[in-house]
């Protein structure tokens, strides 16, 4: 079975070579002519590219046939391989490039002859797409997947079957990778994190098309962090860099606020404390900038007070429970009692916080309030908290009120 790594290289290794408009045959004759053999064909390329082989000893060859700097080769292959090759780090550039293979791409229209539509079209389905985003806050994300995909399998076909202005054109497909962001982030808390890769890649392609670089960031971002909360913490670190850069400095405040807690609770899960800091600290002052362009609809939730939540995570995870505990208790003391599934993951982290405080009987409370709201609204990622705060009370066995949350849910 061909493993993760190994396909996201022929994915990367196929697009540097669509980009530099060669043909796996064309690819094969310059290697052969740069190399003076004739030992790589088509069908060699071809494996490569499915992520059966990692190519070796061709590797300066295809540095030079594709323009590619071969250390960033090198970086990629060795990455593949599993092994570890860091002279350096990679440029968000590259990390971008490889953790986001352009293998869907929405180009221009497929279809000349569709039915003309214009900028009425093009506002109703922005307003669908923020109206998936609402809907996301209250229906739990079983229940949301299917109409999800479908809004989204909807949204690219109006696309590619109507005929449009280029403004018009540019409109839609913002509102196709909208759609997609919040499909990839549902199917994400569903667990069904191939699907929300394959979502946030195809709202890379229409965020691109569209010219919106903010968006790209925000897709890019969303990927990354479910890179780092799915056991791949270096990835998600690069690749929420990436997002920081390709957005660019000149990214709403309150965009420019999401990329950077991004880039913070990645460091934090890579266990990098003083960097994750740094961006914390960075992202208050993006939140505090005057002058910033108009926030995007999809920033809607972000404010002050998701920050504190994402700063008291951040200390929760680096055993600063006195900072924690106060500040989350004070977030959640005003939450917004509705978002049921944010209210349990935020208690969640309350819990193990009280629990680094020696305050066991206290944790063993908030973690019944968050156990009990999980239930009502099920998610992936709430059920693998509920089974973090679990783990961390079950030390304190002998307190009662621990005992008697843990005999009631651990099953």
């Amino acid at each position: 079975m061909i493993n993760e790594k190994r396909q996201r290289f022929g994915l990367y290794l196929a697009g540097l070579r669509r980009n530099a408009h060669k043909s796996q045959r064309q690819l094969a004759e310059s290697l052969c002519r740069i190399s003076g053999t004739a030992s790589v064909t088509r069908h060699e390329i071809s494996r490569w590219e499915r992520g059966e082989r990692i190519p070796d000893v061709w590797i300066s060859a295809l540095s030079e046939a594709l323009d590619v700097p071969l250390q960033t080769l090198e970086r990629a292959a060795a990455h593949a391989r599993g092994e570890d090759f860091s002279p350096e780090a990679p440029s968000p550039a590259e990390a971008l490039s490889y953790f986001l293979p352009e293998d869907v791409e929405l180009g221009p229209l497929a279809s000349s002859t569709g039915r003309r539509v214009g900028t009425s079209t093009a506002a109703a389905l922005a307003d669908r797409a923020h109206g998936l985003r609402l809907g996301d806050d209250v229906i739990a994300s079983r229940d949301l997947l299917a109409p999800a995909f479908r809004e989204l399998d909807g949204a690219v076909q109006l696309y590619r079957e109507t005929t449009h202005s280029e403004q018009t054109g540019r409109s839609l497909l913002g509102s196709i990778g909208e759609i997609a962001q919040i499909t990839g982030w549902i199917a994400s808390d569903a667990g069904q994190h191939d699907q929300a890769a394959r979502a946030y890649r195809l709202g890379i392609s229409a965020a691109r098309e569209a010219g919106d670089l903010a968006l790209v960031g925000h897709l890019a971002g969303s990927l990354a962090y479910q890179l780092t909360n799915t056991g791949h913490e270096e990835d998600g670190l690069s690749l929420a860099r990436a997002a920081l850069e390709e957005a660019g400095p000149d990214a709403p405040a309150k965009a420019r606020a999401l990329y950077l807690d991004r880039v913070a609770w990645a460091n934090t899960k890579a266990g990098n404390a003083q960097p994750a800091m740094r961006a914390l600290a960075q992202a208050h002052e993006a939140m505090d900038e005057e002058g910033s362009r108009e926030a995007p609809d999809w920033a809607y939730w972000v404010s002050p007070e998701e920050l504190d939540v994402m700063d008291a995570r951040v200390f929760t995870e680096l055993h600063k429970p006195l900072r924690a505990v106060p500040l989350l208790q004070e977030v959640l003391s005003r939450y917004d009692s509705t978002r049921t599934r944010e209210l349990a993951l935020y208690l969640s982290w309350l819990a193990v916080a009280l629990v680094d405080a020696n305050e066991p009987e206290e944790a063993a409370e908030t973690a019944r309030r968050m156990l009990d709201l999980s239930a009502r609204f099920p998610s992936d990622r709430t059920a693998k908290r509920g089974r973090v705060v679990l783990t961390k009370l079950e030390p304190y066995r002998d307190v009662p009120e621990v005992r008697e949350v843990l005999d009631t849910y651990a099953a």
